[in-house]
């Protein structure tokens, strides 16, 4: 089996429920999907949502650069494959645009693999079809007090058991603590919360206000500095009784050694479009070396194969962003969402999707 074509499509599909960041303006899904055909007909899936633009620089990469190494390759080769393409760009990437678009080809190889063997990725990956926990998230800062409010209590009566709001960015620091405060009376203590910072604070700030979220019991406190403030990820916990989470922002294995090493954030969050599925494994692998657990970033019908299929599980993040986009969609039941039963990542695009939102520019 030879990879025959690799076929790229931009769109921008509108949002059922537009986020309200608070930060980023997103009106549109922005959308880079590739499409891995084999020479016996097979056809692998990826994609991409970047949220912050970039669809024609990824689209170029892949073209200009990926694609050439991958034509007549054997797709089952897929971690091979991955080094072969990071080798081929280690100049001009480690980071950013090549490693994204790599990802999006490896997702699609994955696939491919489950979809010729005719199993799904977890079931390849010697994991089990036991429900993985999800928590509902989307319980955006541009919300407002009571609409993030609003927005946790709805998920709760969906049947989830832990929600994430966000903090920092739009409020001052008493309103983030009021916020949290009066979540955490809307919603009782048996309802977990997690608290978002989108990186928004100084490791000074995130240890000044984060003493004061300890009071309310969460389940963590997500990138309170910048990604690559390594330094200030380990002042922070070192200050708080709240753990906390980060890695959203992280690219491959490498830009997680300071975590590995220190032990310090227990929660890591890799996102599959910053590694893809042969990444979030390698990290999964060194996370548990490490005595630290998984919770992947976003994209919850991608990585719910990697939480099936490792030792160190923590949950999944939903939203439901993507909900309207496939043939199947895979929704949460009771705050629990169940691997697939169909090969590969089993997700696979409704048509009209393609044909109705395609860019032309």
């Amino acid at each position: 089996m030879r990879i025959r074509e690799i076929r790229t499509h931009r769109l921008k599909v509108p949002f059922v429920e537009p986020p309200k960041t608070g930060f980023l303006d997103l009106p549109l899904i922005d959308l880079l999907i590739v499409e891995v055909e084999a020479d016996n007909g097979i056809v692998g899936t990826g994609h991409l949502h970047p949220l912050a633009g970039g669809m024609r620089t990824l689209q170029m990469c892949i073209q200009e650069m990926l694609e050439p190494l991958l034509l007549g390759e054997d797709p089952r080769e897929v971690e091979m494959l991955w080094r072969k393409m990071w080798r081929a760009t280690y100049i001009q990437g480690r980071m950013g645009i090549t490693v994204m678009a790599m990802s999006a080809l490896d997702i699609a190889l994955w696939d491919l693999v489950g979809r010729e063997r005719g199993q799904p990725l977890w079931r390849l990956w010697a994991g089990k079809s036991d429900p993985v926990p999800v928590y509902g998230s989307g319980c955006f800062r541009g919300l407002g007090h009571d609409g993030m409010i609003e927005r946790a209590t709805r998920f709760v009566s969906e049947g989830f058991s832990a929600i994430k709001m966000q903090v920092a960015h739009t409020f001052t620091h008493d309103e983030d603590v009021a916020n949290v405060r009066d979540m955490r009376m809307a919603l009782g203590d048996r309802i977990d919360i997690m608290v978002d910072v989108n990186q928004g604070w100084s490791a000074e700030e995130a240890i000044t206000v984060g003493r004061r979220l300890d009071d309310f019991r969460l389940a963590w406190l997500e990138e309170p500095v910048v990604a690559d403030d390594f330094d200030g990820y380990h002042r922070v916990a070192d200050a708080l009784a709240t753990p906390l989470a980060g890695g959203e922002n992280h690219f491959t294995h490498h830009d997680f050694k300071p975590f590995f090493a220190s032990g310090k954030v227990p929660i890591l969050q890799p996102d599959i479009m910053r590694g893809g599925y042969t990444e979030l494994r390698v990290i999964a692998d060194h996370a548990a070396a490490a005595g630290l657990r998984i919770a992947p970033h976003l994209f919850p019908e991608l990585s719910v194969h990697l939480l099936a299929s490792i030792p160190n599980p923590a949950c999944l993040e939903y939203m439901g962003w993507f909900d309207h986009l496939w043939v199947a969609p895979l929704t949460a039941e009771s705050g629990y969402l169940r691997p697939p039963e169909r090969p590969g990542h089993g997700m696979d695009f409704r048509p009209e999707i393609l044909r109705d939102y395609r860019c032309t520019d």
